[in-house]
């Protein structure tokens, strides 16, 4: 038996033991390259996760400028709207002022005209009463169309 096992050990040595050594340095040698691509890959995930992170901090920073300006950019126009309508209101009122102004003198004009035709009609009956006769009326306009005349 021990013959045996000694030719056992000699063939094994000499066909297989250096076969299944380097298998097994072949096998050490893809595990430690395997190791050390996922240490790589680890490392690269940490990097983009980094990375990510800041771009995120980036557009939110972004994204909040945006709503500033955009919030400044509507006040202005609110502001610039109301502007607009106040003074556009003082320009109403004004113009209704003016057209009340005008409608004011308008009615005064009116009634002093009526008031002058009403002098004028109750002058005339006045007149026509007092001058009766019809020479008398004729001396009366001719006296008054000579004093125009000369006016």
């Amino acid at each position: 038996m021990c013959v045996t096992f000694s030719i056992l050990i000699f063939i094994l040595t000499k066909y297989a033991w250096k076969p299944i050594l380097a298998m097994i340095r072949e096998r050490e040698q893809t595990i430690e390259n395997s190791l050390n691509e996922a240490n790589k890959a680890r490392s690269e995930m940490s990097q983009l996760v980094a990375r990510n992170e800041e771009l995120l901090n980036q557009a939110k920073e972004e994204r909040n400028k945006i709503l500033h300006e955009a919030k400044e950019a509507a006040d202005r126009i609110k502001a610039d709207l109301l502007d607009k309508a106040q003074k556009e209101a003082e320009g109403k009122i004004q113009m209704a002022f003016r057209e009340i102004d005008i409608q004011k003198r308008a009615a005064i004009a009116e009634v002093k005209n009526s008031v002058g035709l009403m002098a004028l009609e109750i002058a005339e009956k006045v007149i026509r009463k007092e001058l009766k006769g019809s020479t008398e009326q004729m001396d009366y306009a001719n006296k008054l169309a000579k004093e125009s005349n000369l006016n």
